[in-house]
């Protein structure tokens, strides 16, 4: 159905039954599943009335539209008529987008690895009419397959067992439940200190794959946050098997097939051990987190092969997931043509239709293109065999130039192009990191358009920040904890990259919202969901880290920065009851807890404080020259904090533990000053 089909037509087609119940919603992915013969209803009060108006479980099906097993599941059962008939005969069915609601995804996977062992999407999840899951699970077949039972054979056991054995499922229901929500604690209310990273570093050091990198068996995921407290271990102790560890990963996933080698970026995970077949969804934090490793990698080496993975992966989002108003679009599907892969694999023949036989022939050799293929028969480009060896020499740079401006050509992966909160606040931290760094005043230029669209677009009348955004929808949602939080972080960057004051005046309005809406009274810690907000069967807080940084970990990180920025106590201790409350089982569990590690470290070493008065973009420059994550800026625009009072111009100030050094009037004087700084 054309997006801009009027309302009128969409309410014929309602009535008519052409399209159900989620073609009203702005979600893409609730939009590909509107022309089901499912009686879909989109997450509502009303879909929970009705179930206990006509007394029956409701299903839940949890996914996201680059999710290439909930298309899968979306062919072979929502599409086929038979289980519509069985879903719409039985059940309440309530389709659910868990980039638009992550707390209602967040409740039902618990619920879901409580009873499994494992989760995961699609995420198959039967409820009582009060929301009570009872019975969960995630992909289902149509018919029995590897000890999986048919999908329809599933609902005729849930539908007879509601009816004729209720008692047990809501026995199984009231334990789940009780289950659920629970806050983990470390027991103690130390506040962490070093040897936390210590031994979160032997943890990932013992547990690497030394020669192919990353962390446990396939499928791999980028543990980007891990690395990155390699990096910093490295950085603060020079310990070489840190560094050597956060290079492997590095090196091998930057080589093979999860990396796009023509279009920069990286796709979600490889389902093999060695990075070469990525599934190939490519997410829009995936490339704010990688782009941000990369980036502190060669702040930290000089390496030009991760320089290269930051500008490609940057120039990937700015190019295919920029959005009009300034935001960044979700998720590039992994499908394309009805085939998962297609848009990005090649042969040998297409190489040299598009660069010549010569130059074709060498770029096969390149980028490891076969006649046997090493996909389907086909070509996945890669550079495993060449891991550590990525700066394209200049006729492959031109090949692909050539070969991206063709592919570009073919039919393109699904765009899911709604605006996310969170995610468009973590890639306005790596821009605007990425290009005080780098001196890009273009990325700068797209940080600030990027922070202005969400200042713009993304809260209510009243103020109140919203989760999702899109052109033909506008913006809904109340945001999340996490969406406070990582948007604290992004404003402290962008003032740090800018030198303009209103974004620190952001930062510290965004931090009371995240405390006013999320904050633990009793117990400490940050709800997922705010005060003001609907509230699910349990009410969990966000404190792992996963494919994205957890609120808590974000708000330890952001808070402590912000405290350092302005002066406020009052962001330094709410941060030092977070790290109290979970901090501890970082050192044990880094793989869970990789972003708030940052924080520890960031509390147990302190802040050094750096203050640039006066229009001396020497000093500013001098201050970037190496990688500082134990360091704020200060400068341009004034502010109030106690870092400005008393400051002579032109002059740079590094401060620690309350005390200042003299004035610097160079930069050798303040790099020197800065080096002095115990690591």
């Amino acid at each position: 159905m054309p997006a801009n089909r009027s309302a009128l037509d969409l309410g014929d087609l309602l009535q008519t039954g052409k399209v159900n119940r989620l073609g009203r919603e702005a979600s893409p992915y609730l939009h590909q599943h509107r022309d089901n013969p499912v009686d879909w209803w989109p997450w509502s009060q009303e879909a929970f009335d009705e179930a206990k108006l006509l007394d029956r479980p409701v299903l839940i099906s949890i996914g996201y539209s680059a999710c290439h097993w909930c298309h899968v599941m979306a062919h072979e059962s929502f599409e086929d008529d038979r289980t519509a008939a069985v879903m719409n005969r039985s059940f309440i069915s309530v389709k659910v987008d868990r980039e638009e609601r992550p707390d209602v995804d967040a409740v039902y996977m618990e619920a879901t690895q409580a009873m499994t062992g494992h989760g995961g999407w699609p995420m198959t999840v039967f409820c009582t009419p009060d929301g009570r899951p009872f019975h969960c699970g995630t992909y289902y077949p149509p018919e029995r397959r590897g000890g999986m039972p048919a999908f329809t054979e599933l609902l005729q056991a849930i539908d007879d067992a509601w009816r004729n054995r209720r008692d047990e499922l809501l026995e199984q229901a009231t334990q789940l439940t009780a289950a659920l929500g629970r806050s983990i604690n470390a027991g103690t209310t130390a506040r962490p200190g070093l040897e936390v990273i210590g031994e979160a570093v032997g943890h990932l050091v013992s547990d690497h794959d030394d020669e192919w990198g990353g962390f446990g068996r396939a499928p791999k995921f980028p543990q980007t946050m891990a690395i990155d407290t390699l990096l910093r271990a490295h950085r603060r102790t020079g310990d070489a098997q840190a560094l050597r560890t956060a290079r492997t990963s590095l090196d091998a996933m930057a080589a093979g097939g999860i990396y796009d080698h023509l279009g920069g970026g990286f796709a979600r995970y490889s389902v093999d051990g060695i990075w070469l077949v990525p599934h190939f969804e490519k997410m829009r934090y995936d490339q704010a987190l990688l782009a941000r490793v990369y980036l502190h990698a060669w702040q930290l080496t000089g390496d030009a092969n991760y320089k290269q993975v930051v500008t490609d992966t940057i120039a990937n989002v700015l190019r295919d997931l920029g959005q009009r108003g300034g935001g960044f679009a979700s998720a590039e599907d992994a499908d394309s043509e009805g085939e998962e892969g297609r848009f990005y694999v090649w042969s040998p023949a297409e190489l040299i239709a598009v660069l010549g036989e010569t130059v074709g022939k060498e770029a096969a050799e390149y980028w490891g293109v076969t006649e046997a293929g090493n996909f389907e028969g086909r070509n996945i480009l890669n550079r495993i065999i060449h891991r550590g060896d990525l700066v394209r020499p200049n006729t492959m740079e031109s090949a692909r130039v050539s070969l991206l401006r063709v592919r570009d050509k073919r039919v393109r992966p699904g765009l899911d192009d709604k605006v996310v909160t969170e995610w468009n606040a973590l890639m306005l931290s790596t821009l605007a990191e990425a290009a005080a760094a780098m001196g890009r005043s273009d990325w700068l230029a797209e940080a600030r358009r990027c922070g202005e669209f969400l200042l713009g677009s993304l809260r209510d009348e009243e103020g109140r920040w919203l989760r999702v955004w899109q052109a033909s929808a506008g913006a809904r949602t109340p945001a999340f904890a996490a969406d406070h939080a990582t948007l604290v972080d992004a404003f402290t960057r962008l003032a740090e990259a800018t030198g303009e004051a209103h974004w620190i005046t952001a930062a510290t309005d965004t931090a009371e919202a995240l405390l006013g809406l999320f904050w633990d009274d009793e117990e400490g810690g940050l709800f997922t969901v705010g005060h003001d907000s609907e509230q699910l069967v349990a009410r969990a807080k966000d404190q792992l880290d996963n494919a994205t940084p957890s609120a808590s970990s974000v708000a330890a990180v952001a808070l402590l920065r912000l405290g350092a920025l302005t002066g406020v106590d009052r962001w330094r201790q709410r941060a030092e009851e977070l790290l109290a409350g979970i901090g501890a089982l970082a050192g044990r569990h880094p793989l869970a807890f990789g972003r708030l590690l940052e924080a520890v470290e960031l509390h147990a070493r302190g802040i050094t404080e750096v203050v640039v008065a006066g229009g001396r973009p020497d000093l500013v420059d001098a201050y970037r020259r190496q990688w500082r994550p134990d360091a704020v800026l200060a400068w341009g625009e004034r502010y109030e904090s106690p870092l400005w009072h008393g400051r002579q111009e032109p002059a740079a100030y590094v401060c620690r533990d309350y005390t200042c050094q003299l004035p610097a009037f160079t930069a050798d004087e303040l790099e020197r000053q800065l080096s002095a700084v115990r690591p």
